[in-house]
């Protein structure tokens, strides 16, 4: 059976809970991606910059260009061991309000995994064309 660490991203885009929160959606944009595990300098997640966190700031008045990635993160964050199976993955994906989940191995960020890795996943396993 496949594995969550079987479909999952390893080379992760992370960021720093101090980087200025516009670098942050800078790099969302640029690398088109739709969030950020937010880690801290031993690969401790410390909480995810999703697209909707940073949306926060169309509603603020004051001047934001001192804020950071820290002021907008979510901290309550859903992981998942990466030695999990895809079902499990798939099951977190589905009862959770997220597109992705990062995977960790001894509590460390390892990999992320998203939606569209379950599906190429289950093309796998089922023996169909990638």
């Amino acid at each position: 059976m496949f594995k969550a660490e079987d479909v999952g991203t390893r080379m992760v885009i992370t960021t720093r809970p101090d980087m200025p929160i516009y670098d942050a959606m800078r790099l969302i944009t640029n690398r088109n991606i739709t969030g950020l595990p937010v880690v801290d300098a031993d690969l401790n997640l410390v909480g995810v910059l999703s697209e909707k966190d940073v949306l926060k700031l169309l509603y603020e008045t004051a001047d934001r260009s001192d804020h950071t990635v820290a002021d907008y993160m979510s901290t309550k964050v859903v992981t998942l061991d990466a030695n999990s199976t895809l079902v499990d993955l798939c099951d977190c994906l589905i009862d959770g309000n997220f597109r992705r989940v990062p995977l960790t191995e001894d509590g460390k960020l390892c990999a992320i995994a998203g939606t569209s890795d379950v599906i190429r996943g289950i093309l796998r396993v089922e023996r169909q064309a990638v």
